[in-house]
């Protein structure tokens, strides 16, 4: 039987995904602070032994002008994946929080490859529905990921696993003096205006300045803002996330300008160093296309984090369970047109 998560439940709960293998940020109560504008809800599935066996997290938000809502479970659910009966539990659950928000869909996009076909057959049995996002970017979260296994391994052997071009690229930046920082809240404007540069750059829309500064609040030391220095010019940064066994590379940006000094090579060592001080099992490099033509756009990114020589993981997917297939359709539509819509105005109001 599904419990929800109380004040009381919050810190069994929080417990359990952090030292989960299928645990996940995106599942922690940290990360809902992050998400002011949604709802969290969080449950939890007993065994026999009273110990949790599944739990999940959930975001809600109302639907603009309309009498109903989204829910969405990031990298959910968090329990052995074939497990029907832990499955099946949680989405009674969500069925719940359906009810009492006025859901039209509830929306999973799991931390499991596309390989395990008995999970996907499970879902289909529990009445969900797959979702093809296609190879690019067109998903909630990233469905192609690189993965670096650190686990057991030092600096020495994983330097020496990476691409010869790779190892090459990270010394460039040493030799050329370019200098790895920890910042706090003072660096953030920089590291905000470079973002810009590279989401023009390269296409995409960008967060802004305190969305960065509410990330390095609400995930406290599990948060680390990686900045690049030419003397003491700012010339790329990255966002890292620490979790359970796994550290994540969740934003980065660069100077269009200083691009040949490397910095964002030494900038992913310094990450991956951190993964291995912290006696972590994954390295996460995040999201490339998984259109691997080399006339792709995207297919620079796929080529610098392939040099790393982790693993190409393919997700399983994004998966509805779907409420309401009217509104869930209208819906649909409308957010495919406002999100191309809000790209090109996006780069159009930015690009100088």
């Amino acid at each position: 039987m599904v419990e929800f998560v109380t004040k009381e439940t919050l810190e069994e709960y929080e417990n359990f995904i952090a030292s989960h293998p299928k645990g996940h940020f995106l599942q922690s109560y940290a990360w809902s602070k992050q998400k002011p504008e949604w709802t969290w809800e969080g449950m939890i599935v007993r065994g026999e032994d009273g110990a949790i066996r599944g739990a999940m997290s959930v975001l809600i938000r109302k639907t603009p002008a309309l009498p109903y809502s989204i829910m969405y479970g990031a990298r959910a659910p968090v329990c052995d994946i074939h497990d029907e009966k832990t499955l099946s539990e949680l989405l009674e659950g969500a069925k719940k929080l359906a009810a009492k928000y006025h859901a039209y869909v509830f929306k999973l996009d799991p931390d499991i490859s596309i390989e395990d076909t008995e999970f996907s057959d499970i879902m289909t049995r529990l009445g969900f529905r797959h979702r093809d996002t296609g190879k690019n970017f067109s998903g909630i979260q990233p469905r192609f990921v690189f993965r670096l296994n650190v686990e057991g391994r030092d600096e020495e052997e994983l330097m020496a696993s990476f691409h010869t071009k790779t190892r090459y690229n990270i010394r460039v930046a040493e030799r050329k003096g370019v200098e790895i920082k920890l910042c706090g809240n003072e660096a953030v404007g920089d590291f905000s205006d470079m973002m810009l540069e590279t989401g023009v750059r390269d296409g995409f829309v960008v967060r802004n300045r305190e969305y960065f500064e509410n990330m390095l609040k609400n995930l406290g030391d599990n948060c680390r803002l990686y900045m690049a220095y030419s003397g003491e010019i700012p010339i790329a940064g990255t966002l890292a996330i620490h979790y359970g066994d796994k550290v994540w590379y969740l934003y980065g940006a660069s100077s269009n300008k200083y691009r040949n000094l490397m910095p964002n090579y030494l900038l992913q060592w310094n990450m991956i160093q951190w993964a291995v001080e912290l006696g972590c099992r994954i390295y996460d490099f995040r999201g490339v296309s998984g259109d691997l033509s080399e006339d792709n756009p995207l297919y620079g990114l796929y080529r610098f984090k392939k040099g790393f020589n982790g693993d190409f993981v393919e997700f399983t997917g994004e998966y509805d369970y779907i409420f309401n297939k009217p509104v869930n359709f209208c819906i649909e539509k409308g957010e495919l047109v406002f999100r191309k819509l809000r790209k090109k105005l996006f780069i159009f109001k930015n690009r100088k």
